[in-house]
């Protein structure tokens, strides 16, 4: 038997904390049942890491912090989920988050949400007043209440949310490394460039002697970017300017993602990606309810490319004169074949809601696999860039001092 802390939440909806004695969490889970408790989280006294319990609570995250990221926002869906599927009433259970929110303006957020909805108001329309919470989760909750399957909802909300907080995080994950040697060949550059050939040029010059043409050229480089940088700077900023004052207008917008989708390597990458967010985001949205026209709408609202988004508006229109949606999208030449052939056989069968998921499913493993391979064959690339880079300034300072009998006097 082993000492396990627990944090919980009474029928009055308090937190409560203590001890107690089980052979693992889930014979603690037990107990805390027995007494009336809803588990929150578990924790070993030996130190060990505390574990979630009930639905996977995991802890709120960001003690102080103000900003809301999406990863909050899944913590939170999947709270509220546990808490509400274990038989807490929906004010007990927004009161409840409130309390051990750590997050400033998360706390705010569901203080306001929850005196919105004890002043009558339906949990949609209190969380769409909060900008934290985007259309699909609104509408989801929405279609829950009326339907009056609010519990599955936030369950669907939290696979969907956890999917999309995954895929983000291993993205991140593949291209920190790559990231870190592009950074780490152009400081080594710069030290040799703006450091080490400056020091050459005092030799050569106290010798009387003149450097190699290669030398020379490198520290032309070098005086530049010594003398000149703040028109490096200057000139970034100004593309940087022009390009983000160009994404704000929606021709900008929408030329600059076609450009994206166009790219060799990574516009089919790109393509993929965002096929598998909104086939799931619909198939999510159909599943929990929601009409497909306002699904579709919904979609298109939160699409990241501004041409996927106008192809989802004529997949919308061709809904509404009763074309299907597989008929559009094919029409639209913008989706892969395959997506589109599963999305008619769903038709067909009357299981539109789960194809998409699978069509999710499925892209969600190529981008995995395709961001895998890219980053495998990238880091020796980027080793063998640094290596040339670094190593041909090298050479030319090795080369002017190993020639110095024979420069010209």
């Amino acid at each position: 038997m082993a000492q396990f802390q627990y944090r919980a939440v009474d029928p009055q909806g308090k937190v409560v904390e203590g001890t107690i004695e089980a052979g693992e969490v889930p014979g603690v889970v037990a107990r805390l049942h027995d007494r009336g408790l809803i588990p929150i989280t578990i924790a070993s006294t030996d130190g060990a890491r505390p574990r979630a319990a009930g639905a996977k609570l995991p802890a709120l995250p960001a003690l102080g912090r103000r900003r809301v990221k999406g990863r909050d926002l899944l913590v939170v869906t999947q709270e509220l989920y546990a808490l509400v599927s274990s038989g807490l009433p929906l004010d007990r259970s927004l009161a409840t988050l409130a309390e051990l929110a750590d997050n400033r303006e998360l706390k705010r957020i569901l203080g306001e949400v929850l005196l919105a909805v004890q002043g009558g108001k339906s949990l949609a329309e209190a969380l769409g007043q909060h900008r934290i919470f985007p259309p699909l989760y609104v509408n989801m909750v929405r279609a829950g209440e009326v339907g009056g399957f609010l519990e599955v909802v936030l369950q669907r909300l939290s696979e969907y949310l956890e999917r999309g907080q995954q895929l983000r995080d291993e993205v991140r994950a593949a291209l920190t490394y790559p990231i870190l040697l592009v950074c780490a060949m152009g400081v080594s550059i710069l030290v040799l460039l703006i450091y080490v050939l400056p020091k050459f040029t005092v030799m050569f010059s106290e010798m009387g002697r003149a450097l190699p043409l290669q030398a020379r050229v490198l520290l032309a480089v070098s005086e530049a970017v010594r003398g000149y940088w703040w028109a490096g700077i200057g000139a970034v900023g100004l593309v940087v300017g022009s390009v983000r004052y160009s994404l704000r207008t929606p021709r900008g917008r929408y030329e600059w993602d076609q450009w994206k989708l166009r790219l060799a390597l990574v516009g089919p990458l790109l393509r993929k990606m965002e096929v598998a967010s909104l086939a799931r985001t619909l198939g999510t949205l159909l599943k929990s309810g929601v009409p497909m026209l306002q699904a579709l709408g919904i979609v298109k609202e939160v699409a990241g490319n501004q041409v996927i988004a106008r192809s989802l508006g004529e997949v919308e229109v061709g809904v509404r004169e009763g074309a299907g949606v597989a008929e559009p999208l094919a029409r639209t030449g913008v989706f892969p074949p395959l997506a589109v052939q599963m999305i008619a056989v769903g038709e067909e069968t009357g299981k539109l809601d789960e194809l998409l998921i699978r069509v999710a499913d499925h892209f969600d493993r190529e981008v995995r696999v395709q961001i895998q391979q890219f980053t495998r064959l990238l880091e020796p690339v980027l080793i063998l860039v640094m290596g040339l880079g670094v190593g041909s300034i090298v050479i030319s300072m090795l080369s002017a001092i190993f020639s110095v009998n024979d420069l010209p006097m």
